[in-house]
């Protein structure tokens, strides 16, 4: 079984209906770049979608949508995000704290009451930015692992079923100082999302449907881990995967949204629009707020913010994730409005990883301009 991850690319490494332009003259057509990428590699099927001032401007997949299929994938699939989503629970949240229903500064103990008696001390006054941007000192994730996998089968509405995960969780013992070097956290975005469902009395899903997809026309997001027969399915050491290779639908605040790469796009398109004051959901400020790092770190709220990525000059917006079946990537660049998203159907087991971080490269290496060489 494997827990969302979080990737945060470094730099040394690697209209309501978004149109397509006109592909860019000189740069290499895409299934080319989809090729090249899935050389060598079993991953059923990669997608890349290239976004060049706030626009789409191409698409493409290649491969099957499983294997033993003879259906090929194609732009309308659905791909599980894994951690990429996380963004899309900050900026759910960063709504209700616009409108007052939340707060960045409220500590911890007083947003959730019911869980002050089992929390720890350290944890008591962490609050929205630090739970969001992996500062709050918590582990990646409560560490019982028979207990997590009970939860696959938990009937209680997910309100409930995350508030019992967190009973637990912030009882665990911190890994690191509050608002010290970041600490990867999933359990730090679910804390987040139980937050949110408490101020409103609505679950996790409902707000991420009337704050976020609704607004931006995102129709094609869907919470189900498991793809529905005839729909691309993840896959994990050389078969399709199934629900328990993943993670339950308790984790979702923390990621796991399945969407097609064109929903995705407007999401990244309003975030890159946001900060210039073009942006749908947010004020400019707090689109500002979710894309500074905190501290002398890259890692701001749901995003990576790294000065360059793959020799090209930022500062760019990154995030990469995954659950062990699929690979997400994206890496936008906010000041030209440029970006890449990069998904697979397989992660790092059959090369879906490697794949889709291979494709992302090349199509970065086209956004934005050469780090100058040091004098």
């Amino acid at each position: 079984m494997n827990r969302t991850a979080l990737f945060l690319c470094l730099g040394a490494a690697l209209a309501a209906t978004p149109t397509l332009a006109q592909q860019t003259s000189g740069v290499p057509p895409l299934p080319a770049t989809l090729a090249a990428a899935m050389e060598g590699k079993t991953v059923p099927a990669v997608g890349v979608l290239v976004i060049r001032n706030g626009e789409v401007v191409d698409q493409a997949v290649a491969g099957i949508d499983a294997l033993g299929s003879e259906s090929p994938a194609t732009i309308d699939d659905l791909w599980n995000l894994g951690s990429d989503s996380k963004a899309m629970t900050v900026t759910m949240i960063a709504r209700l704290v616009e409108r007052g229903v939340l707060s960045w500064e409220a500590p911890l103990s007083e947003m959730l009451p019911d869980l002050a008696a089992e929390m720890r001390p350290e944890y008591r006054d962490v609050t929205l930015v630090d739970l969001m941007s992996h500062r709050a000192g918590l582990p990646e994730n409560h560490s019982d692992e028979a207990y997590f996998r009970t939860f696959f089968t938990d009937t209680r509405p997910l309100q409930e079923q995350r508030l019992a995960y967190l009973r637990l969780a912030v009882a665990d013992a911190p890994v690191g100082p509050t608002r010290g070097e970041p600490s990867y956290s999933n359990t730090g975005l679910i804390l987040a999302g139980a937050i949110a469902e408490q101020a409103t009395g609505k679950s996790y899903e409902t707000l991420m449907q009337e704050e976020v997809f609704g607004p931006l026309g995102m129709t094609t997001a869907v919470f189900n881990q498991i793809p529905d027969a005839g729909e691309t399915s993840g896959h994990i050491d050389g078969r399709m995967s199934v629900a328990a290779d993943g993670n339950p639908q308790m984790i979702l605040p923390a990621g796991g949204v399945r969407m097609t790469l064109a929903d995705w796009a407007r999401f990244c398109i309003d975030q890159m629009a946001g900060e210039a004051g073009r942006g749908k959901l947010l004020k400019p400020e707090t689109y500002r707020l979710m894309h500074t790092p905190r501290g002398d770190s890259i890692v701001a709220m749901g995003w990576g913010v790294p000065p360059q990525i793959s020799g090209r000059a930022g500062p760019a917006l990154t995030h990469g994730g995954s659950d062990g079946n699929w690979f997400a990537f994206v890496a936008l660049f906010p000041g030209s409005e440029n970006g890449v998203l990069a998904v697979a159907n397989a992660a790092e087991t059959m090369g879906g990883e490697a794949a889709v971080k291979a494709a992302a490269r090349a199509v970065i290496q086209t956004l934005a301009p050469a780090v100058p060489p040091a004098p």
